[in-house]
């Protein structure tokens, strides 16, 4: 059966946290509630024009989303909680868009957020099936296990492949973290911000080769949230056009046979990324090569490598060779994760999809004014997680131009901020929150004492 023809679904606000190192000092209650504060300010919505609500967490118990939620009003909309690996913050973007283009809803809030253990990623449920355990068994009969942690065996293995076929080197994927760390720099909610040289990148801790400490992303604490809404709710808005995004195609995809082929990059979900990025491209009407900026999954450089050639980004097996051009970074082809990618602007999971999406609305709306690429008329998103899923994204701005540099000052009158959120990590204050809480379904208990402690912070 095909997929029926949905209507067009916009994103017409964006909002996120400071990523942060994961030292238990800032809750998910206080992560989601500011990126969400942010998100409905952007959007100049209140929380009673949102129709339904979608939280993406994967460390938390069950309703957490509704605890943050009933912080902006308790008005009885639908709320539901995602819990999909790394790509959780696309897949409730891509539960927003269905609702909108099959009539479910007018305007979605959708709010990622997530508080997690310092160190590598753990299981926590030992005495039942682990969802990727297949992943690791394959990953042991064909490329053996070590001490280092499973994550970056899995994806290590998979840049490793990449060198044995198509003659990859390790700088190769040391040259991916320099340009992500040397991004960062523009980017003030980024985890990290510091610039190293291909030597620093290189020397630093082996964690699994070809991945030393400085192309793996932390763990991070954060929060992210977008206000996703229909044709008829933004004609009945027509001075919200200007900043309003078009979803222009989006495909989420789980993993292809090939999977369990015994490639160490088929395990990493290449084709399934592959089918992705072709369908929604093809929705959207694009040729991806012709794309000037992108954000893309990469938890590790050997991730962003192998999906460079994945999305089709390069020719096939030539990724590397698109990154030895300065090709993936400004002055180059196309500027890939201007924002500095999980390496550095950090990995809270359930954020982390919605977060790409503020980056890339950013610069569509021309705001990301210290990081813009000329003559960008659309933009790409790829979010994975293994077990699997992918979500490949193709935003353009809803008037069909190309983005133009906007002032700061403009950016600060236009949204009632008095600053420009791409860069600028600044807060709200308390009677700007009241502009967006609900008029008559706010709960002084359900808030508790949140909304003082993120003030407190700002």
């Amino acid at each position: 059966m095909g997929k029926r023809q949905g209507q067009p679904a916009y994103v017409l606000g964006v909002g996120m946290t400071k990523f942060i190192k994961p030292r238990g000092k800032v809750d998910y209650t206080e992560l989601g509630y500011e990126a969400g504060v942010k998100a409905m300010l952007d959007a100049h919505v209140t929380y009673d024009d949102v129709d339904q609500g979608v939280a993406c967490y994967c460390y938390g118990d069950s309703t957490c989303g509704q605890r943050v939620f009933y912080q902006f009003g308790l008005t009885k909309i639908p709320i539901y909680n995602v819990n999909n690996n790394c790509s959780t913050g696309s897949t409730g973007l891509a539960m927003a868009r269905q609702m909108v283009a099959h009539g479910a809803a007018d305007c979605v809030l959708v709010v990622g957020f997530e508080k997690m253990n310092p160190g590598s990623l753990q299981s926590y449920f030992n005495d039942r099936a682990n969802p990727t355990g297949l992943f690791h068994d394959m990953m042991a009969k064909t490329r053996g296990i070590t001490n280092a942690p499973g994550a970056a065996q899995m994806f290590g293995n998979a840049g490793l492949e990449y060198m044995e076929k198509y003659g990859a080197k390790a700088e190769d994927f040391a040259e991916i973290g320099r340009i992500n760390h040397e991004h960062s720099k523009r980017n003030p909610y980024s985890q990290f911000q510091d610039e190293y040289t291909l030597e620093e990148i290189s020397k630093s801790k082996m964690i699994h080769y070809p991945l030393t400490k400085l192309q793996c992303c932390p763990t991070s604490d954060g929060g992210a949230a977008a206000v996703v809404v229909s044709q008829a709710f933004l004609d009945a808005r027509p001075h919200l056009k200007d900043q309003a995004i078009l979803i222009a195609g989006q495909t989420m995809a789980t993993d292809t046979p090939s999977v369990y082929d015994k490639s160490a990059i088929s395990l990493m979900g290449f084709d399934m990324a592959r089918y992705a990025c072709q369908t929604a491209a093809a929705e959207a009407g694009v040729n991806v090569k012709d794309i000037k900026v992108c954000e893309l999954h990469d938890c590790f450089s050997a991730n962003e490598m192998t999906t460079i050639d994945a999305l089709e980004l390069s020719d096939p097996g030539k990724a590397h060779e698109m990154v030895r051009r300065g090709d993936i970074t400004y002055g180059g082809k196309m500027v890939v994760n201007p924002s500095g990618g999980l390496i550095s602007k950090g990995h809270p999971l359930g954020a982390t999809g919605i977060a790409q999406c503020a980056e890339l609305v950013w610069h569509l709306r021309g705001w990301a004014n210290n990081r813009l690429v000329q003559g960008t008329d659309a933009a790409l998103q790829h979010n994975l997680g293994l077990g699997g899923a992918v979500v490949v994204t193709v935003y353009k701005r809803a008037d069909g131009k190309v983005a133009q540099p906007v002032s700061n000052d403009v950016v600060g009158k236009v949204n009632g901020l008095g600053y420009n959120p791409a860069i600028e990590a600044k807060g709200f204050t308390a009677d700007q929150a009241k502009k967006v809480l609900s008029k008559e379904h706010t709960n002084a208990f359900a808030l508790s004492d949140t909304q003082d402690k993120v003030l407190a912070r700002f």
